[in-house]
């Protein structure tokens, strides 16, 4: 009897909008001070309740005039009155000009800053303005920056330090966010050893560290997760079985590396299948083929593969987007920039396919010269990956579309 023909392999994109078709965000939020908000979603829109600047105020150190009293370079006027940042000043009396310091607000009346480096402090508190000012130069324009009533940030913005800056800008002491998502991580195979628990001489045959989970525990607290470590569960079914129904009851993902192919000893795939449901899937993507989602309960689950580099792309192609968009999160596709190849890559494969690269000085790429799924060191030496589409080689010289690990680890 012929074997059944295998499924072709299911493109990297159709399983991508796959996994977002059922990522629902979460429901709940949480209230943080904005100090600790760094990496949170945002679940309310901040709204400007004033305006930023909040009056017109200098961009320099210099002197508050008003144009028309300086009709030509070498003019001078008496100081009327000093301002500083904190304080307010009084209305410009026409034919003086007042000595102000940057963010000070500017003088009703006055309608340009000069720079005191245009200027000479003449005895009997007078000054000589040596250059002719445009009207409103140097004076920030009150609401220049933001307006009242605008709204700054947007619902689903995932914040940066830049943008906690914002918010405090307008006076939010503290932030609506999206809840974390709260993710359960083991590893599965009797061949892993955590570091520290055996020392490299002593090391048994074939047995190997664990290396996935420190990645995929850091990738995940870098998306704002709250992570529960598992360990590494022992590769029987029954443990396997024990550790995915405790994970799915309190969890929204439950995060697996290794036993997701169809083994003998890999017992996640018919663990899950007992308790929810799995779909396994072939994707067409270089390093990465196998993985894994299914549903145990209200709990997702995902499952990637061995192999360190493979795991490290699923998760960053796969996970990362599907766990921002359970934050309300919705442009998750990581942005490639063009750049130039200096290498040659003359395989090509039937799958698109990740290349770890890394910038040189000339601005260019250049290739790891071992590309394998399980060379670990690709990733930590390079800067990120160049998506090669399906069939081609790269000639150096060619343009190619590099996505930077920026995109992919943060």
């Amino acid at each position: 009897m012929p074997a059944a023909a295998r499924p072709p392999m299911k493109p990297l994109d159709e399983a991508l909008a796959e996994l977002l078709g059922q990522a629902v965000p979460l429901a709940g939020t949480d209230t943080v001070d904005t100090f600790d908000a760094d990496g949170r979603v945002l679940a309310v829109a901040a709204v400007s309740p004033l305006q930023v600047p909040p009056h017109d105020n200098s961009a320099m150190d210099g002197y508050a005039v008003r144009r028309a009293d300086v009709a030509a370079a070498g003019a001078q006027l008496p100081v009327s009155q000093r301002i500083a940042a904190g304080s307010a000043g009084l209305p410009l009396a026409a034919g003086t000009a007042a000595r102000i310091f940057t963010g000070a607000p500017v003088p009703p009346g006055a309608d340009a800053i000069v720079m005191q480096e245009d200027c000479q402090a003449l005895e009997g508190d007078r000054v000589q303005i040596d250059a002719v000012p445009a009207v409103h130069q140097w004076i920030r324009r009150a609401g220049e920056d933001i307006a009242l009533g605008a709204e700054v940030l947007a619902a689903g913005t995932r914040l940066t330090p830049a943008a906690l800056g914002l918010a405090a800008s307008i006076g939010l002491a503290r932030l609506t966010v999206a809840r974390r998502p709260r993710v359960a991580l083991f590893s599965t195979g009797d061949e892993l050893v955590m570091p520290g628990e055996v020392d490299p001489a002593r090391m048994p045959p074939g047995a190997i560290y664990n290396s996935n989970r420190f990645f995929l525990r850091g990738l995940l607290r870098r998306l704002g997760c709250a992570v529960t470590d598992l360990g590494i569960v022992p590769d029987r079914r029954d443990a396997t079985l024990e550790a995915l129904r405790g994970a799915s009851l309190e969890h929204d993902l439950i995060l697996t590396s290794g036993g997701v192919s169809v083994g003998e000893e890999d017992h996640v795939k018919p663990a899950v299948e007992a308790l929810g449901r799995l779909d396994l899937w072939q994707i067409a993507m270089k390093p990465g083929k196998p993985f894994a989602h299914g549903r145990i309960g209200a709990a997702h689950f995902m499952g990637l593969p061995g192999n360190p580099v493979s795991s490290f792309m699923t998760f960053a192609l796969l996970v990362r987007p599907f766990l921002l968009r359970l934050q309300g999160v919705q442009a998750v596709a990581p942005q490639s920039v063009e750049a130039t190849a200096d290498f040659d890559w003359p395989r090509a494969d039937r799958r698109r396919e990740f290349l770890r690269v890394r910038r040189n000085a000339a601005g260019g790429l250049d290739l790891f010269p071992h590309q394998g799924s399980g060379v670990l060191t690709s990733v930590a030496w390079g800067d990120g990956v160049v998506d090669t589409p399906a069939g081609q080689t790269i000639a150096r010289g060619d343009t190619v579309r590099f996505i930077p690990w920026a995109e992919l680890q943060s």
